[in-house]
């Protein structure tokens, strides 16, 4: 399992070991002995598992607030996406700032997010499926959101905005200068 740091404290792009023959392939998807050495000491609750039958679908940015904000364990198993976290984290040299990875059935990468972070992934490729553990239980009264096309963020989603499939709901967010984040920054033990 390779684990690389990024350019925000506390994102990490996972690449597990993957070994195949003519029968299929095994890997070891998810070691909490291997993610704590690199300072994820996380207890997950919950799996999550989506599937988007069309290129184009974005969920997010999303995250929750304490005490129901959740660290995620993202990984795509069918087709692609780009795969985007904020730092949401008042104080932090990098607020407003934000990592996007694409994490793909091919390249079998993960993306670890802490708390601290709105999330979003685009899908590029039909019927892409993505999992993703998380720390904390689904809390509908914490759940709160940041405007995936926020032009303070810059984020580029690689599709432009009438190729984008929303939801109602992820229609609604703010953008981050309207938001009263809940997160501090604390720089992450190396």
């Amino acid at each position: 399992m390779q684990i690389q740091r990024l350019e925000i404290d506390g994102l990490l792009l996972i690449t597990p070991s993957k070994h195949g023959d003519e029968r299929g392939f095994f890997s070891e998807v998810f070691r909490a002995d291997v993610l704590a050495l690199h300072g994820v000491d996380a207890t997950f609750v919950q799996d999550n598992h989506a599937f988007s039958a069309q290129p184009g679908v974005l969920r997010g940015l999303h995250y929750q607030t304490p005490p129901s904000a959740q660290g995620k364990l993202v990984h795509c198993t069918r087709g692609a996406v780009l795969d985007v976290a904020v730092d949401i984290r008042r104080g932090s040299p990098t607020f407003g700032k934000h990592v996007g990875v694409e994490l793909s059935a091919a390249n079998w990468r993960q993306f670890w997010v802490p708390p601290g972070f709105a999330h979003g992934y685009v899908t590029l490729e039909p019927n892409t499926e993505v999992l993703y553990k998380v720390t904390t239980y689904y809390d509908p009264v914490a759940e709160r959101g940041v405007a995936w096309d926020d032009p303070a963020l810059g984020i580029d989603w690689r599709l432009s905005a009438s190729q984008v499939i929303l939801s109602a709901k992820d229609q609604r967010n703010p953008p981050l200068s309207e938001v009263d984040v809940p997160f501090t920054y604390e720089a992450a033990l190396r």
